[in-house]
């Protein structure tokens, strides 16, 4: 009888593989096309919120219009004439977009190496953290403007300065980043480096960095962002030298001209979301395969 009764239960059991076999395949067809539908919303709503906002402009336009006063709010049109297509101020905006962009870079870099560096010496011992950090904290909240006659004087008013400006906004989310990066490493596996004898040096470069690496590209992304500001808020004072954005704003602002002056600022916001991008795709490349970077 029980040889009998474990024929019908294995009997039963392969006719119902089939069909629990179809369920499954249902099912991850259904989650297909679920994820499918999603992907196609989260193309559709910014591209819904853009058209509302370009709806909105043309009636701020058309109002401002009316009343005489078209160069505060030109029509969308208009200034994307100004961006591609005029033949006297286009050249000019390329011109100073590649003089943005490498003062944005170059302040970029020195962030990167400085702020790096100022987290690994401050994960190295509680005590130098205690000491250092505070630094860091006074430096993201001193007011750049109120320094930029003082760096004009002890800098100059050119290149120099602009990308000082430029890593003073955008060092803070590479040394807090990064330093809490350095500080998550696992505690078991701290413990099996100490246990095995492991440098300093080893525990930094095996352990450490590694597990610092999604945070490092988050801060990356954070102080890209911030490199354009800083490069476009330097480049408004310190007008010597060679002009970007900064000075191509206040002078199509002092000569009323609306459709520039909204070209240059446009330009200088994808400027920032080209380098933020930029970046993104890296730590994507550098991490993504074992961690969900967005």
């Amino acid at each position: 009888m029980t040889n009998v009764a474990e024929n019908v239960a294995v009997a039963t059991e392969t006719a119902g593989a089939p069909a629990a076999s179809a369920e499954t395949a249902q099912r991850a067809a259904r989650e297909a096309r679920i994820r499918r539908s999603y992907r196609s919303l989260q193309w559709w709503q910014p591209l819904a919120v853009f058209v509302v906002l370009i709806g909105l402009w043309y009636a701020a336009a058309w109002y401002y219009a009316s009343q005489q006063l078209a160069f505060l709010v030109p029509y969308p049109h208009l200034v994307l004439v100004s961006m591609f297509a005029d033949p006297f101020f286009t050249p000019q905006l390329v011109s100073d977009l590649l003089n943005s962009t490498v003062v944005a870079l170059t302040g970029l870099i020195v962030a990167i190496v400085i702020g790096v560096a100022w987290a690994v010496l401050m994960s190295q011992a509680k005590w130098i953290e205690r000491s250092l950090y505070p630094y860091a904290v006074i430096l993201q909240c001193i007011p750049i403007l109120a320094l930029v006659p003082l760096i004009g004087a002890l800098f100059g008013y050119e290149f120099l300065s602009r990308v000082i400006v430029t890593v003073m906004i955008a060092i803070f989310p590479m040394v807090s980043n990064t330093l809490f990066g350095l500080q998550s490493a696992d505690r078991g596996q701290r413990e099996l480096f100490q246990l095995q004898g492991a440098g300093r040096w080893t525990r930094l470069t095996k352990l450490q960095f590694p597990a610092a690496l999604p945070s490092i590209f988050v801060g990356l992304r954070t102080a890209a962002g911030l490199s354009v500001i800083g490069a476009i808020v330097g480049d408004q004072f310190f007008q010597r030298g060679t002009p970007g954005l900064g000075v191509l704003i206040q002078v199509s602002t002092s000569r009323l001209n609306g459709p520039g002056t909204f070209a240059a600022i446009i330009t200088a916001s994808l400027l920032g979301v080209a380098v933020f991008l930029l970046f993104g795709l890296l730590g994507k490349l550098a991490v993504g395969k074992w961690y969900d970077f967005g």
